[in-house]
């Protein structure tokens, strides 16, 4: 299953640049947040984490959707295996 992540830092800010991708690519499910990306702490990120299964793809448009931090990031990478 290909799974979209998306987020921005606030709730005034608009998904519609990563929306615009997300309309570009076979995609099945979509997660998103707006939240900080300064913590690991956010409901939609959780939930899609719970969600994934060995061979799904997660896609971002870019790593700091994800993450703000390089540690975080290899945090989030290794909690997934």
């Amino acid at each position: 299953m290909r799974i979209f992540y998306e987020r921005v830092s606030t709730e005034r800010q608009s998904l519609a640049r990563q929306d615009e991708l997300l309309k570009k690519l076979n995609i099945e499910r979509v997660y998103a947040d707006k939240a900080t990306g300064k913590h690991m702490d956010r409901p939609q990120l959780k939930a899609m984490l719970e969600f994934a299964r060995e061979g799904d793809t997660i896609v971002v448009e870019s790593f700091s959707r994800l993450s703000r931090s390089t540690k975080d990031l290899l945090h989030l990478i290794d909690s997934m295996h």
